[in-house]
């Protein structure tokens, strides 16, 4: 029988090869699969909404589109941090819902081969990790690419559709 700690250590990291758009977030670099980002656009006024978490900043209107934001950096809790004009917005796709991220900076658009991603590391039964999808090992620094479609619970997604 298996345990679950084999299981994650034998994670086939074929399926997460591919292109990654990596930003930045109080000095660690973080990737998410290029296919759930729709652009990245700069700051724009966001309208905040009553009674949602801090990290919930509001609503965007893009192209007549309602577009809930959140601080990615208060989602991770993170100190929140002034806003510059590097600065930006990712409108990604999750769960067929658009969405924007406020990040610090964007950095590149990079293609990480299957042996240059290793599985999460187990950090105990208390901290929940299944938000990310593995660590990509880029010249000697590691990414944390995530499953932006597990950053945001069901029940924060649900909220902000209410």
């Amino acid at each position: 029988m298996t345990t679950a700690v084999e299981t994650i250590n034998n994670l086939d990291t074929s399926a997460l090869e591919g292109k990654y758009l990596t930003f930045i977030l109080n000095r660690e670099e973080y990737g998410l699969e290029i296919l759930k980002v729709r652009e990245i656009i700069g700051l724009m006024d966001i309208t905040p909404v009553p009674q949602t978490p801090a990290f919930m900043k509001g609503i965007i209107n893009l192209r007549g589109k309602v577009i809930p934001v959140v601080d990615q950096r208060l989602k991770f809790g993170m100190p929140a941090a002034e806003y510059t004009k590097e600065t930006c917005i990712i409108v990604v796709n999750i769960d067929n819902r658009l969405m924007g991220i406020i990040v610090d900076t964007v950095s590149e658009v990079l293609d990480i081969a299957a042996k240059d991603i290793e599985p999460a590391p187990s950090l105990g039964n208390k901290i929940k990790t299944d938000f990310i999808l593995g660590m990509g090992k880029i010249k000697g620094k590691v990414k944390i690419l995530l499953d932006i479609d597990k950053v945001l619970t069901l029940e924060e997604l649900a909220m902000l559709n209410n």
